[in-house]
């Protein structure tokens, strides 16, 4: 699982409407016949017009600057695995997205009236979306960029060829472009992964987004907050403030679980994420302790990311510093895969 928290922004002021970012979230829909179309959804609500998102969370903006986020997004990417586990994708997200914001609600240390925050105080709507297009930060782009960058610059000597503005073999060129295409290292349906390609296999995730003020308008309530928790003295009463990320991640794993009775290895669990950026040594030990179906299971996750398994040590004494610090750059790239992002 992945998930990540990011509040509005847009250029050096907030925009004062969630109409582009809504757009965006409607693209899938483009095309699509009416009964594959995705509505948006919150905790008790289907099929939710765009329209009506747009102006619920434009219109619960009291008393915020310009230079304050009217919303927040969050991303929910279930991995491949997880996403084996679920019977419909559609159904079983909206499900899950509906346990995890009840997780959000309780993360926050904030009392409205009295009473600590719950799912009802907040404004949110929901997004579920099937693809992923590759990007440019892709590993899968970068490394097949210098293949990219030949065969661009071949393409580029044919059309000058054509306009008789140099000279060259033209067949010679096109078989260099049809090798360089074949050699690129990494390839889908056998063509080269280019910024764009769509990802196959199930890339279900879900977009959530967020009103910064609860959802009577009057409390401002943000996940960005420095303040883990803790209580201040305002106007001479004790307020309490802060929003508690790590336990809210802790438990939108904890629910993905008990929801879809899913067993967590070790490696892509948000204990593992953390173990490794705090105490790298702990996590190898961790991960060599597994009993042997896990460890298995762990190395092959692992393995699917790009880490070199071969290196990894296979005793304690192999856990030197100098390992480890080569192991951490492959091992990060399979933690952010798989696991729930900080």
């Amino acid at each position: 699982m992945y998930i990540t928290i990011t509040a509005q922004k847009l250029g050096g002021n907030y925009s004062q409407s969630s109409t582009d970012f809504v757009d965006y979230l409607e693209k899938e829909n483009q095309g699509l016949e009416q009964e594959d179309i995705e509505h948006f959804f919150n905790q008790y609500g289907d099929e939710i017009d765009a329209k009506e998102v747009v102006k619920e969370i434009d219109s619960n903006t009291a008393k915020l600057k310009n230079r304050e986020p009217k919303f927040y997004s969050i991303t929910v990417s279930p991995s491949q695995s997880e996403l084996r586990k679920l019977q419909n994708s559609s159904e079983d997200l909206k499900t899950y997205t509906r346990a995890i914001m009840k997780d959000y609600a309780t993360s926050f240390n904030r009392e409205i009236n009295g009473k600590p925050i719950t799912v009802d105080d907040i404004k949110y709507f929901a997004k579920i979306e099937h693809q992923r297009t590759f990007k440019g930060t892709d590993k899968q782009v970068r490394e097949n960029q210098p293949f990219a960058t030949k065969i661009l610059e071949l393409k580029n000597n044919i059309r000058k060829i054509e306009y008789q503005q140099l000279e060259g073999n033209i067949k010679q060129m096109k078989t260099q472009i049809a090798k360089l295409e074949a050699e690129a290292p990494h390839q889908q349906n056998g063509k080269r992964i280019v910024q764009g390609t769509k990802k196959e296999g199930n890339q279900s995730h879900v977009h959530i987004i967020v009103s910064r003020k609860d959802a009577s308008n009057s409390v401002s309530l943000s996940p960005g907050s420095k303040h883990k928790a803790s209580e201040v003295e305002m106007h001479g009463k004790i307020v309490k403030r802060g929003f508690d990320r790590d336990a809210f991640f802790t438990k939108a794993e904890s629910s993905f679980d008990k929801t879809f009775g899913y067993k967590r290895n070790y490696a892509e669990s948000y204990k593992s994420k953390k173990d490794f950026i705090k105490n790298p040594k702990l996590y190898f030990t961790t991960l060599l302790g597994l009993p042997a179906s896990e460890k298995a299971i762990a190395f092959k996750m692992l393995a699917k990311s790009g880490v070199p398994i071969a290196s990894i040590p296979t005793n304690q004494v192999q856990l030197a510093l100098k390992t480890i610090r080569y192991l951490k750059r492959g091992v990060d790239v399979a933690i952010k895969s798989g696991s729930i992002g900080i």
